[in-house]
């Protein structure tokens, strides 16, 4: 659908558009938002996808500085940023991994190019993983941000404990020191990215407060007490180059998963980055 423009602050141009997609348990349309960076008729493109609870402005940053040679397109998925809301019929309300897999897919069919680089963090990770799995994927090589073949169990029963809390707060200097505290296995941010951060992760609410930017359905997938979640068959299935980011202490990425990336299937480069990542979340 259409689009706008605004200048990042180096001058950068960011375009913000939408596209249509079909939910698969209704049948029904619904609208992904998604930023675009770069020049259009670049070579390459780079699709940036976030985490579980997060949106596409997670990227700025990262999309400012790869636009000065890569188109990037960075997309909010359903129930997060500007993207629409689902209301499936069963019990996750359509926030499933298949629904995302439809979404990216139509994503890149808009995009009209024969192969794209996917960075993915966390859950946009598990996505980018999937499709670069597939026959005749568009996938041309893979970063993965604190996510692999595995998924501990304990990770995603601490991540349902909070993300269907329907929090509201007075400001949005109240919302930043929330997200302080619940995001400080993201390391030591600047003032600057923890207001960027905040921004990005307000939405009004009818009773005048702010509220986070997802819709708190999204934490209906997620069901306690989870089993750890492999998924090496996928991960064997992968063919193209892949670079897996690991915080040091990361909760979600345990070193034995990362190591046996190393040595299975495309066989990935493993970037370690010291501190980041707690080994609890501060909620």
């Amino acid at each position: 659908m259409g689009g706008s423009e605004a200048p990042g602050d180096t001058g950068v141009v960011m375009r913000e558009h939408s596209l249509m997609s079909m939910a698969a348990a209704t049948w029904t349309l619904h609208r992904i938002a998604y930023t675009e960076w770069g020049a259009k008729d670049a070579d390459r493109v780079a699709v940036c996808v976030h985490g579980l609870s997060r949106n596409g402005r997670d990227f700025d940053a990262l999309a400012r500085q790869l636009s000065t040679r890569w188109r990037v397109v960075c997309p909010d998925m359903p129930g997060r940023g500007k993207s629409a809301w689902l209301n499936g019929p069963g019990p996750d309300a359509g926030y499933n991994l298949p629904q995302y897999l439809l979404d990216v897919t139509a994503l890149i069919a808009r995009l009209d190019m024969p192969q794209v680089d996917w960075i993915g963090t966390s859950m946009g990770g598990l996505l980018g993983m999937m499709l670069a799995a597939q026959p005749e994927t568009p996938i041309r090589a893979l970063v993965l941000n604190d996510v692999g073949a595995e998924v501990p169990g304990a990770f995603l029963d601490e991540v349902a404990g909070y993300l269907g809390l329907d929090r509201d707060f007075d400001s949005l200097d109240d919302l930043e020191q929330y997200l302080r505290t619940l995001y400080t296995g993201f390391g030591d941010l600047t003032e600057e990215q923890w207001h960027h951060l905040a921004l990005h992760s307000q939405r009004p609410k009818k009773n005048g407060r702010i509220g986070l930017a997802y819709d708190p359905a999204i934490a209906k997938a997620l069901n306690p007490p989870h089993a750890d979640q492999p998924l090496w068959p996928i991960w064997e299935s992968v063919r193209c180059p892949v670079l897996v980011l690991r915080g040091e202490n990361s909760p979600a990425l345990p070193a034995a998963v990362a190591q046996r990336m190393t040595e299975t299937g495309p066989r990935a480069t493993v970037v370690q980055i010291a501190v980041i990542g707690l080994e609890k979340l501060k909620i």
